[in-house]
């Protein structure tokens, strides 16, 4: 989990180095190059230069934020018996006798296909704080679910 952390701290620096090179380098040529077609009013390549130059600065200032989140959560924290960041669940769905294994993840590291669920996706959120042997109904956007934990491993455990 500290890898995870340490790889998501990574690539947000290295999204961000990329939008600010962008911010300061690339669009000020385009706007100075825009601004040399002439009237500003009616003039497309500016108006697209300026809204991206907006854009770009919010990116970044979202992901300044996201940065700042990240590095100040305290793995050690994490509690040791109930579902939390990091956690791995068996589950079961239902009445089916089908067994899924999710983890949970950050947001940006969500991938269904790997099993991997966002601590702020509905599901995430609903088995957050749970123990093995819970049961959980989770509102989807199709349909209610139900789930089993039937077993569960936090990142102490690991």
């Amino acid at each position: 989990m500290i890898r995870m952390k340490a790889e998501i701290l990574k690539k947000f620096e290295t999204e961000i180095k990329a939008l600010n090179k962008e911010l300061k380098t690339d669009l000020p040529r385009e706007i100075q190059r825009a601004r040399e077609h002439g009237d500003l009013r009616e003039n497309a390549e500016y108006q697209a230069a300026k809204e991206r130059q907006r854009l770009v600065e919010a990116q970044i200032s979202l992901l300044q934020k996201r940065v700042s989140e990240i590095a100040l959560m305290d793995l050690d924290n994490l509690p040791l018996d109930k579902v939390s960041f990091g956690s791995i669940l068996r589950v079961k769905e239902g009445d089916d006798d089908e067994v899924t294994e999710y983890q949970l993840v950050m947001p940006e590291d969500a991938d269904g296909a790997k099993g991997w669920i966002s601590t702020a996706s509905p599901i995430g959120r609903a088995l957050m704080g749970k123990t093995a042997g819970d049961s959980v109904e989770v509102s989807t956007p199709g349909g209610i679910r139900e789930f089993e934990i039937l077993e569960l491993k936090t990142i102490h455990n690991e």
